[in-house]
């Protein structure tokens, strides 16, 4: 429901919870921006987990406060976030960048491009070792779009087996 909603009224900045129903502020995210790439989202929650945070940035939020933020502190995060701005809350920011540094590829991966951003996020969550019904359930689509990604990326990657695709994913640390 918030995803249609959010696609209906276009708007220029969706605030959205890290753990509301539904597959949560990750599948509202990764959903949207299939249709409206410059969509901007800032993630808001009460966890600071490092797991949480680096899902929706990654999924592809500008930002990611807590919810012990200041009401005046909200608003400028959000006004930041429509203006172009990474926005985080002070405790995290330097958490983010010490996690994005060592996640980053240092080189190009003419493989991991050929991939959609849905395929990306299919390739982390069986390389995390989640079963088919998990990942439908926490991406909000059917088993069988889970399984038509799976076999999009197997194909593109010339890979013969989930197993093939986890150790693939593993040994370029896109777990």
């Amino acid at each position: 429901m918030a995803i249609e909603r959010i696609r209906q009224t276009d708007p220029d900045v969706v605030l959205v919870d890290v753990h509301m129903q539904g597959g949560g502020g990750l599948a509202v995210v990764t959903n949207v921006l299939e249709t409206h790439p410059n969509m901007r989202f800032l993630a808001l929650s009460v966890s600071d987990a490092a797991e949480d945070v680096i899902a929706m940035i990654r999924a592809g939020a500008r930002g990611y406060v807590t919810k012990s933020i200041l009401p005046a502190e909200l608003a400028d995060s959000i006004t930041r976030v429509h203006d172009g701005d990474a926005v985080f809350s002070p405790r995290l920011a330097g958490f983010v960048l010490d996690a994005f540094s060592e996640a980053l590829p240092q080189e190009h991966d003419p493989d991991l491009d050929q991939l959609t951003n849905r395929e990306r996020e299919v390739l982390r969550l069986i390389a995390r070792g989640h079963a088919y019904k998990n990942i439908a359930k926490r991406l909000s689509i059917s088993v069988k779009t889970v399984e038509s990604h799976v076999s999009a990326v197997l194909r593109k990657l010339q890979l013969s087996s989930r197993y093939e695709l986890a150790r693939w994913a593993s040994d370029r640390r896109i777990v």
